[in-house]
């Protein structure tokens, strides 16, 4: 299992980590099989959402006794009210949950205590700016949450969060689909069957985020990297072809700031699915090929950093040239710490012999030999 840092906490995630969703499913017995198993295959971050006192209890008898293996995302605002679950911002309702997660998990504090499910920019500037986050920096005083997160699937309340100074890290839906998408106040948007008409790449909005997110250190977790399960069948694919769970999640892990993919697992068999991209081939992880090759939908021109373009004869990251030029053309004069990383690469664009074969291998027709010329431009 391969670890990365999460933004600026100074955490360590596995880069696959557990959603436990799809955990209510189970009984304890059930759940502690799956849990450990995780645990023993590397994984170290598990996101409970879930207000579901049976859940929460299972859970908590999964991890009792290596409580410090796991760093936990634990949610602020879900709520189970009259035997359902309720996201709510009312702090007395809020507060109890909290205890009840902290009590049924068997631990005394939350790695990552998430703003929980805030998808509309005005209810964002309300949380932000009240007494909702006023209640999670008062947790983070006493030590019960160590870092302060959000969870959103709105790319524009992302932004808002990355830009904030107050949020540390953040639980995003990143999939090659999602991120063809416009930003939304209504999740039920990411779930139409007609999205992707006239639209051609990755929306703006989602670009601008990975590079803020990567700019500013708040790192990324990822949930819906499956898309709910669509991607993983042709006909309920809106790109018409299936993708494999390897491909989804080479493409998350490929996206600038994020750390971990949150995958649900309903048995070891999906455990197994999961970490088998620790070992997989760039053959077996490439998604790249698919998407550009489905109809209407191909991202065209752009630079996924997939990686297709290597080797390069002159030994350049080619992927990570792009990404920092993308990053440093966000801004009017480039930042001296995106400059620094180009100029510590051992070969960047001045290296770039314009041999052209890995345009030749790019699937979507990336003048990556022009980019390698704006990039030392850019950079000297």
């Amino acid at each position: 299992m391969k670890y990365r840092a999460l933004g600026k906490t100074g955490l360590k995630v596995s880069e696959i980590g557990l959603g436990a969703e799809w955990l209510e499913r189970h009984n304890t017995e059930e759940v502690c099989e799956i849990v450990n198993y995780c645990s023993e295959n590397g994984i170290n971050i598990l996101d409970c959402w879930m207000s579901n006192p049976v859940v929460r209890s299972n859970i908590g008898k999964a991890i009792e006794g290596n409580r410090e293996k796991w760093i936990i995302q634990g949610h602020l605002g879900s709520t189970w009210q009259n035997g359902q679950y309720v996201k709510s911002r009312d702090l007395v309702k809020v507060s109890e949950a909290f205890a009840d997660l902290l009590k049924r998990l068997g631990t005394s504090y939350i790695d990552l205590g998430m703003i929980h499910f805030v998808d509309e920019i005005k209810e964002f500037d309300s949380i932000i700016n009240g007494e909702f986050y006023e209640y999670a920096e008062s947790l983070k005083e006493k030590g019960i949450i160590k870092h302060i997160g959000l969870s959103t699937h709105n790319p524009q309340v992302a932004k808002s969060a990355a830009e904030s100074g107050k949020i540390e890290m953040i639980l995003f839906s990143v999939n090659p689909a999602f991120d063809m998408l416009p930003a939304s106040e209504n999740l039920d948007d990411y779930f139409t069957d007609e999205y992707y008409v006239n639209t051609a790449g990755i929306t703006p909005e989602r670009a601008e985020l990975y590079r803020i997110c990567e700019q500013n250190g708040v790192g990324i977790t990822v949930m819906k990297g499956y898309a709910g399960g669509r991607l993983l069948n042709a006909s309920t694919s809106p790109f018409g072809v299936a993708l494999t769970p390897l491909q989804c999640i080479h493409y998350a892990l490929t996206r600038p700031s994020v750390s971990s993919i949150l995958t649900g697992f309903d048995s070891i068999a999906h455990v197994d699915a999961a970490i088998a991209y620790e070992t997989a081939t760039e053959e077996e992880k490439d998604y790249a090929t698919v998407l550009a090759s489905a109809p209407l939908h191909a991202y065209s021109g752009q630079c996924t950093y997939c990686g297709h373009c290597a080797p390069c004869p002159a030994g350049i990251d080619i992927a990570m040239v792009n990404k920092l030029l993308d990053l440093a053309k966000m801004h009017e004069t480039v930042p001296a710490t995106l400059r620094a990383h180009y100029m510590s690469l051992s070969a960047n664009g001045k290296d770039c012999t314009t041999c052209k074969g890995c345009e030749r291998r790019c699937p979507f027709g990336v003048h990556v030999s022009e980019r390698m010329k704006e990039a030392e431009k850019l950079f000297r």
